[in-house]
């Protein structure tokens, strides 16, 4: 089943948003939750991270008439989501290497091509958590591997294939996928609240955590981590301790 939120890009422009049950719940929080608009019309839908191509949202957008906006495979997606390294290397221009989690691969696939753009020889790796790592799979074999769903904790990379436009730029820019724990996840959220004082959810702190845990390789002194999203479901907190 899909919850949906109303929410208002702009004046004018109705949009909705779809989210699988297993989404953070302080994800789904924001504009007040809304049953979904059942009136036809035009506008935007966004499907929730794991949702499939011409599954529940793309059904759904087309009754109502709407514009789908996927989470992650599309060029105009791909390209925001990489100004995130456009920023970090602005900032920080010697880095060795870039971590960060993989997903769809939205993230990773805008970032690479980024940070390959101002510095070629810069290593790329993505991460991922035990039994959610689709991509790893993919990369290995030279075909998108599809998995079951899985139940990681970490909640944004529970994609079970990587993305159609995304695959081909990770083939190209992505040198590694590492695997880590759920349990190396939770130590990696809790040096980021005790020490460094920063609320990360899970699939944000897979990155440290595969750092954290000398995944990479000795020779990446200058290491760029990206800590995606703090849609820390409060709930988990408990577990931390």
């Amino acid at each position: 089943m899909l919850s949906s939120r109303r929410c208002f890009p702009r004046p004018g422009l109705r949009a909705l948003v779809l989210a699988l049950p297993l989404a953070s719940s302080l994800a789904l929080q924001g504009p007040p939750a809304l049953a979904a608009d059942a009136s036809p019309g035009p506008g935007a839908l966004v499907p929730g991270v794991s949702a499939k191509p011409r599954g529940d949202g793309w059904v759904f957008a087309d009754e109502r008439g709407m514009t789908v906006i996927p989470p992650y495979d599309h060029p105009h997606i791909i390209a925001g989501q990489g100004t995130t390294a456009l920023e970090l290397l602005e900032q920080v221009p010697e880095l060795d290497a870039l971590v960060m989690p993989i997903g769809g691969g939205g993230l990773i696939g805008g970032c690479a091509v980024a940070a390959k753009g101002l510095r070629p020889q810069l290593r790329v790796f993505g991460v991922e958590t035990e039994g959610a790592d689709d991509a790893r799979q993919s990369l290995e074999r030279g075909v998108r591997v599809t998995i079951a769903p899985p139940t990681t904790i970490a909640d944004g990379i529970r994609t079970t294939a990587p993305g159609v436009l995304t695959f081909p730029i990770m083939q190209r820019h992505v040198e590694q996928v590492l695997v880590v724990s759920d349990a190396a996840t939770l130590d990696a959220l809790r040096l980021l609240l005790l020490r460094l004082k920063l609320v990360v959810e899970p699939t944000g702190a897979v990155p440290l955590a595969a750092v954290l845990g000398g995944l990479l390789p000795p020779e990446c002194r200058r290491v760029g981590v990206i800590l995606s999203g703090g849609n820390l479901d409060p709930s988990l907190l408990t577990a931390l301790w």
